[in-house]
């Protein structure tokens, strides 16, 4: 089977079969060549108190990501195109108007949102989304924007549109955009970019698909990152090999952490270094789609190629991992600095300890719906997107008891 294989098999970001209620728990350290694999971790098991409570607030239209303003209103973007300013105190929503254009197909649509870290002083808000090339509609790539948000009158809207950065090349494909993005302490912005299901991209450094890009504010490309002479693409890039990044985060070590969805198998929970290459799709703790009847050569294993950088947890069964963070609050004192993934395969919010060795999940929370995202509110509480499913409500926030 062709480059095209992938993109027929079953992709765990649309898939809604649960499919990590069991896995295998590694007993050796994580290594640069060896991964630790995770187990579904029980409450009780490991000590963790239920002590909160999942209030329903109120329902969005296909949820991909959401920020929270210095006011604790929530812009939250809809995969369609639209841009919701949501005020919690009165659950009450109103469009942000002036998105741009977006290409709603597949996996593609609007995508994620930040805040510039100095958003109060400057009003810039970045966005990601898919786009047609103008010239080609039938190619379709990432990009991002900053904007300013215009807060001033009852419609709200973006003015100042600034396209700061594209995926290159296009492709024909609707999926593996990724196109997460974060800010670091420094304000540099950082933009996970999936290989669009075309494999071959994350090792190719004129394309930075399948790849982590870490740019200046204003999309300009900073000076000490590391393939300075590779060519002007290479200039972005942080570090290679990725294949579907849907989830980037610091620790309170400030080191950043990526969670990646793999194959049919080895979901990745990955620590991001500098000029590493992390193997895809040379390695992958998954296999391809299709199984035999794939024709694509098998993935060899990292420890087979110690080289590449091997994730510091990986899953098998998935849970498909579609964000990120870490919690820095202290109203769920036993989640401090862990890492908190929203698992759509799953149906759960996975919760990771990343300061032990080796990393290991230490609970998942079910939450009978595929979980977008999760972030954290300025009170240390959870806001949480999710799939509809039986309930009308997708947006819900855990809460103590």
């Amino acid at each position: 089977m062709g480059l095209s294989g992938c993109k027929t098999g079953k992709d765990k970001e649309a898939s809604t079969a649960s499919t990590a209620s069991t896995a295998s728990t590694a007993s050796t350290a994580s290594t640069a060549s060896t991964a630790s694999t995770a187990s579904t971790a029980s409450t009780a098991s490991t000590g963790l108190i239920r002590n909160f409570k999942v209030n329903n607030i109120a329902s969005f239209d296909n949820p991909w990501a959401m920020v929270e303003l210095p006011d604790q209103r929530l812009l939250i973007t809809e995969k369609d195109g639209k841009l919701q300013l949501f005020n919690p105190r009165d659950n009450k929503k109103r469009p942000v108007l002036g998105v741009p254009k977006v290409k709603n197909e597949g996996q593609g649509g609007l995508g994620d949102i930040q805040l510039h870290p100095n958003f109060i002083q400057n009003q810039w808000v970045y966005l990601s989304y898919a786009e047609s090339d103008p010239e080609f509609p039938h190619l379709l790539g990432a990009v991002v924007i900053r904007a300013k948000l215009d807060l001033l009158n009852n419609n709200p809207r973006l003015v100042d549109i600034q396209k700061i950065w594209t995926q290159v090349p296009k492709f024909t494909g609707s999926g593996h955009y990724s196109h997460r993005i974060i800010f670091d302490r420094d304000g540099k912005l950082w933009i996970s970019s999936g290989e669009r299901q075309e494999f071959t991209p994350a090792q190719d450094m004129n394309s930075n698909a399948g790849k982590i890009i870490r740019l200046n504010d204003d999309g300009t490309l900073p000076t000490d990152n590391p393939f300075q002479t590779q060519g002007e693409i290479a200039k972005q890039i942080w570090t290679l090999g990725h294949r579907n990044v849907l989830g980037l985060a610091f620790d309170y070590r400030q080191q950043l952490w990526a969670a990646e969805m793999g194959p049919q198998g080895g979901d990745e929970l990955n620590l991001i270094v500098k000029s590493a290459n992390y193997g895809y799709p040379i390695v992958s703790e998954g296999v391809h789609y299709g199984g035999s009847s794939n024709t694509q050569p098998d993935f060899l294993r990292h420890a087979d190629r110690p080289e590449f950088r091997a994730p510091e947890l990986s899953w098998t069964p998935v849970i498909s991992p579609a964000s990120l963070i870490f919690y820095k609050g202290s109203v769920f004192p036993q989640w401090k600095n862990k890492a908190i993934l929203a698992g759509l395969s799953s149906r759960s919010i996975v919760i990771v300890d990343t300061e032990t060795r080796p990393v290991r999940e230490i609970q998942r929370i079910p939450m009978n719906s595929r979980i977008r995202a999760v972030i954290e509110s300025k009170d240390g509480t959870l806001w949480v997107l999710k799939d509809k499913n039986l309930s009308p409500f997708n947006l819900v926030k855990i809460v103590p008891k």
